[in-house]
């Protein structure tokens, strides 16, 4: 079964400083429709202005994980990180047992748009942990490059949950393909440009869930695409 979520539908506000979308229910956001999937819970498209940004709150029990797609974006937290993260990084932190952190526009003068992603964890009450780890285009480029896992095999960040996550850029008529092990569950989200999914056309925004499927093929459409794609348990 497959089911797409339009980015047009989702959840919007647009604050001034943050103009935010939101795929899953989300604070002022309530959709009983769409509360998550699987593990998966958040997928923010945010964009923040210059000098603006995020002030310090709290977290707890959550995989947290930000994909800049333009700008700089300053992250600093109560386990002492501090880190700028730009185009190419993925940055995760597992809240865990609770951690403050503040997120900023890292310009003064360019806005920064990132997604953020929240996966609930394989177990409450662990102790908060960080990850950021680069990379590049090129090894994303054709492909499906695994960037999170929770076995953090193939360089790849470990986050505490049965899941693996993906990221590719596929230029027009480009193509990877994925196979699913059995009771295995897919989601895939597109960042920009536009993709086809087993000859379902995705545009920027739009995300895709999938059960009971076994093969999936992505296709950039006509001007590429960027996605990220989530094997879920």
């Amino acid at each position: 079964m497959i089911q797409i979520r339009r980015a047009a539908d989702r959840g919007h506000f647009d604050h001034g400083w943050l103009d935010t979308r939101h795929t899953f229910s989300f604070g002022d956001y309530q959709d009983p429709r769409h509360m998550g999937f699987r593990s998966l819970r958040v997928i923010n498209e945010d964009r923040v202005r210059p000098g603006e940004g995020f002030g310090t709150h709290g977290h707890r029990d959550m995989e947290i994980l930000s994909y800049v797609l333009e700008g700089g974006l300053a992250h600093r937290d109560s386990m002492g990180n501090g880190s700028v993260i730009s185009p190419g990084d993925v940055q995760y932190m597992s809240a865990g047992t609770g951690v403050r952190h503040s997120e900023f526009n890292a310009s003064q003068k360019e806005p920064v748009h990132f997604y953020q992603i929240w996966l609930l964890p394989n177990a409450n009450g662990l102790t908060p942990r960080y990850g950021q780890k680069r990379f590049d285009d090129a090894e994303k480029r054709g492909t499906l490059r695994l960037v999170a896992s929770g076995t953090d095999e193939d360089g790849a960040i470990g986050i505490r949950q049965d899941a693996r996550i993906y990221a590719s850029v596929l230029d027009a008529g480009e193509s990877a393909t994925l196979d699913l092990a059995p009771g295995r569950h897919l989601w895939a989200q597109v960042l920009r440009g536009s993709a086809s999914v087993n000859g379902r056309t995705l545009a920027a925004g739009d995300g895709l869930a999938a059960s009971d499927e076994k093969s999936f093929r992505f296709e950039g459409g006509e001007k590429g695409t960027e996605l990220l794609v989530f094997d879920l348990a």
